[in-house]
């Protein structure tokens, strides 16, 4: 889906930004999906780089990888960017950061895919939210002890409110704000600059 909302805009010899690149594998499905694209990859662990650089293989002529946070992106000018599930784990004034840092380093029109966790915040509906999360992603296995951790765990997440996520996007600067998916507790959106 995000590779099909970045070629929308994104021309065959683009440059795209991903931002939380972890293991590599939006990078791999991306660059497999479009040839003629460059991409730089950036995130703050320098393990989930290094998996990063074993999962893209032979793709890496492509592919700069930047540890660290927005600040270690390049300028650009990028011609799209995607973050995906990473802003749940991002703190709100990191989060306004990254916004701003994406958005500075895009040419204007460009698309920026964002994905990750997302649902309503008051309550009863915010611990409905948690209990579904964690039962989607539960394997049949998982006793009662580690069913609580992983909701205490989702607890402490940064999670936001749709209508949040849509203002921390406009107050970035992004235009033509549009929800895409939704899967239980995951959202997604393209915004352009």
């Amino acid at each position: 889906m995000a590779g099909l909302l970045l070629a929308e805009r994104v021309p065959q010899d683009g440059r795209v930004l991903v931002v939380g690149a972890g293991g590599g594998l939006e990078l791999k499905a991306l660059s497999e999906q479009q040839s003629g694209w460059k991409f730089d990859g950036v995130d703050p662990s320098s393990d989930m780089l290094a998996l990063a650089q074993k999962t893209i293989g032979n793709l890496s002529e492509r592919i700069a990888l930047h540890n660290g946070n927005i600040s270690v992106a390049p300028a650009g000018p990028f011609d799209g960017a995607v973050c995906l599930l990473v802003f749940h784990h991002i703190s709100p004034e990191d989060r306004k950061v990254t916004l701003d840092g994406i958005r500075q380093r895009l040419r204007p029109g460009s698309p920026f895919v964002l994905a990750h966790v997302s649902f309503p915040l008051s309550e009863p509906a915010y611990s409905t939210w948690i209990e579904r999360h964690v039962k989607f992603g539960a394997s049949s296995q998982m006793d009662a002890d580690r069913h609580n951790a992983a909701k205490i765990g989702m607890r402490k997440a940064f999670i936001r409110s749709p209508e949040e996520e849509r203002e921390y996007l406009q107050e970035a600067g992004f235009t033509s704000i549009t929800q895409f998916y939704q899967a239980i507790s995951f959202r997604g959106w393209v915004a352009y600059a």
